[in-house]
């Protein structure tokens, strides 16, 4: 296994291609797209100029990206790492690859959502120093969310 990581943006069609895995196993995850019905309009790809790609050797196996929030924050959004790539530190080093980058773009704060049957996404964010928030924004009343941040 030879990784390496590339910085693109939400145009990238590998990018794309990881969406629709991550956006499968949310389906899998909740029984359906139609129990994900209130969240669709959140995670499109549009206005997402920042994006790191987990490649072994040319296969893309897994993305995170984030997108402006606000003129100190910025949102993470679609992190995703394909099942047979997971338990390796794939999605540890994606992270740590944003917030390097929005460091370097003048971001001192991540913002993110996520929910309970996310176990591992949970467990990652909390382990690399997010603490859980009040919900922000489209998830102010969707209770099913789970809102993060990280002062960097």
């Amino acid at each position: 296994m030879h990784i390496k990581y590339t910085y693109t943006d939400g145009n990238n069609n590998d990018f794309k291609y990881l969406c629709g895995f991550l956006d499968a196993y949310l389906n899998d995850l909740v029984g359906g797209e139609k129990n994900r019905q209130a969240y669709l309009p959140y995670n499109t790809v549009e206005n997402i100029h920042d994006v790191f790609i987990a490649y072994d050797g040319v296969n893309p196996i897994g993305a995170a990206a984030f997108r402006y929030y606000n003129d100190d924050t910025a949102e993470v959004k679609r992190v995703f790492v394909k099942d047979e790539y997971r338990g390796r530190g794939l999605s540890r080093k994606l992270m740590n690859l944003l917030e390097e980058k929005a460091k370097e773009k003048g971001f001192i704060r991540f913002i993110l959502e996520t929910g309970a049957p996310l176990v591992a996404a949970m467990h990652l964010y909390k382990s690399i120093g997010f603490t859980v928030i009040a919900n922000y924004g489209p998830y102010r009343d969707l209770t099913e969310s789970i809102c993060m941040e990280k002062i960097f």
